[in-house]
This record gives structure tokens, C-alpha cells and sequence, in this order.
């Protein structure tokens, strides 16, 4: 059996990309999104999750962009001057290195995310990481932790299979540079975590088996999903979009993924990729029942 999760990253970010994650799965092949529980839409994110009761709705564990959900001045290695979090996964990486990082305070902070979702009424399908942080040294078995806390069946293990990234590379229009940048990161998170899938076993966790979408975020194309659809291995494959429409909250947050976005939208929507998707005899699911095969 080929199953595939199409996660739609970034939920609460702003209404707009919540109209269009709602969008990409009431009329295309979105099954899952994953919810910021800090983001600037989250009320109107919660009210879409409670509405839409076919998508699944994870956690998109944060410590890179906004304000923190736990008190602030419980988690100050993680903020910077202005009380919010301080950077990329890069500079949380040499930090975490520098011992300059408090892993207490990273459990405190996800912890608080959790509980709000939870506290909105939502039960999480899974967990995973906003721009992947969930995968630098020491932070995935905290995920794991948190997981077997709150009773969340899955998380996400962002290892992306060369033979998925391959395929997705279909399509002119994509940016090289943009994409081997990604590539190359999608190699290192394979290398800080390698074991994670294997750790989550051994926690009672579940995970797909195959994960893509890093080296194309931002650059998805049709013709790239198109091959992948045709090449997905059996078992459980989990596709990360980003879907959306350009409001002027997007325009104004600091994200390079805009009008990538309405493209990702127009792919996902698109009626030849979602009868590709029953001629290959795919089915579509969310990570609850990933977790139930498990």
C-alpha cells in the first residue's frame, strides 16, 4: 500500500495562509498541517482546525520566529533583546555547540506550546519542527519526550530520501541555487539526526517512512509533484508544502515563501494531480493513521 501525508507547514502564520491551507485540502490533496501555537493567526487557526475536522492538526514546534508561549523570563537563553526568539536553526546549532542554549528551557517553551493547542481544544496527530529545529543534537528527544507526555502518536523525521528529492526536482522553473542550498541542508540534517527514526521506535512513536520536501520548499512544481506521485515507494511517505494566499500579513512577516506559496496552492488544488493521485492507487491520509499502522 502507497500512503502519503501531505503536511501543509506554517498554520497560524497569518489568515491567509490558513484560508489556503483550508483551501488545499477541501479541494486538493492537503491531509495535515501543523499548527504554530505562537503565530499571529492562531485563533483564527484554531477555529479553522475545529471546522475542518478532516485534517489532521499537529504541533509546529518553534523557537526561531515571534514571541515565546511560556513566560518570558522562563526562557531567556532562547530570546533575544526584544523578548523573542533569536535566530535560525543555524545559529541554534552553534549555540546549542556553545552550550549556550538551556535544553530545560527549549522543554519549557515546547511544553507551553503544546498545552495551548491542547487548550484550544485541538488533540494533536504529531509533532514537528518549524525549519526543522526539532532536529538539532539533543532537541528530538525532548520532541520525543513531549510526545509520550501529551500522548501524541507521531512525529515528524525529517531524513528526505535522495530518490524523493530526485523526483521532485522535476520542472525548469525551479531556482538552483535555491534548491542545492536546501539540498545540502537536508544532508545535514540526516547527519545531526541520523538515528531518530530508529529513537522513536524505541519510544513508541511513530513516524512515516520517507520524508521529502526541504530541498523544494519554495519550489515546488507541478511537474516535480507529478513524478514523485509516480515514483512514491510503498508504505508512508510524508510531502511538506507550503501552501497560501499573499495577504499583507504575509507581505509583511519575515518569510521568503510569499508568492510561492499561491503556486504550491495552484499545484495542490490542481485536478489532474489529485486524479494522478487515484490512478496510482495512492491513499491519502493524515499521521493519526500513520500511527495506527504502526
Amino acid at each position: 500500500m502507497k500512503n502519503l501525508i501531505v503536511n501543509a507547514d506554517d498554520l497560524g502564520w497569518s489568515d491567509g495562509v490558513n484560508r489556503g491551507i483550508a483551501e488545499a485540502h477541501r479541494h486538493g490533496i492537503v491531509t495535515s498541517t501543523s499548527l504554530l501555537a505562537n503565530g499571529a493567526a492562531f485563533v483564527l487557526a484554531v477555529e479553522l482546525a475545529r471546522t475542518t475536522p478532516g485534517l489532521g492538526v499537529g504541533v509546529h514546534l518553534n523557537l526561531s520566529d515571534g514571541p515565546p508561549a511560556a513566560e518570558r523570563e522562563t526562557v531567556t537563553s532562547l530570546l533575544n533583546d526584544n523578548g523573542e526568539f533569536a535566530g535560525s536553526p543555524e545559529s541554534l546549532l552553534l549555540r546549542i555547540a556553545r552550550r549556550g542554549v538551556d535544553l530545560g528551557e527549549v522543554e519549557r517553551e515546547w511544553e507551553a506550546q503544546i498545552s495551548k493547542v491542547r487548550e484550544a481544544g485541538i488533540s494533536p496527530t504529531h509533532l514537528d519542527g518549524h525549519k526543522h529545529v526539532h532536529m538539532l543534537p539533543g532537541l528530538f528527544e525532548i520532541a520525543l519526550r513531549l510526545a509520550k507526555r501529551h500522548e501524541i502518536p507521531a512525529v515528524r523525521v525529517a531524513h528526505e530520501e535522495s530518490s524523493l528529492r530526485t523526483a521532485l526536482a522535476a520542472g525548469r522553473e525551479q531556482n538552483a541555487g535555491i534548491v542545492m542550498r536546501q539540498g545540502v541542508q537536508a544532508r545535514g540534517l540526516k547527519l545531526l539526526a541520523r538515528d531518530a527514526r530508529e529513537m522513536a521506535e524505541r519510544a513508541g512513536i511513530a513516524t512515516a517512512d520517507y520524508f521529502c520536501g526541504i530541498a523544494q520548499t519554495g519550489e515546488l512544481t507541478r511537474q516535480g509533484v507529478e513524478r514523485l506521485l509516480r515514483a512514491l515507494p510503498e508504505g508512508t511517505t510524508e510531502l511538506m508544502v507550503h501552501p497560501g494566499y499573499l495577504d499583507d500579513a504575509l507581505k509583511k512577516s519575515p518569510t521568503r515563501l510569499r508568492e510561492s506559496r499561491e503556486e504550491e496552492l495552484r499545484i495542490l488544488t490542481d485536478t489532474g494531480i489529485r486524479n494522478l493521485v487515484a490512478s496510482e492507487g495512492i491513499r491519502l491520509i493524515d499521521y493519526s493513521f500513520a500511527a495506527e499502522a504502526a
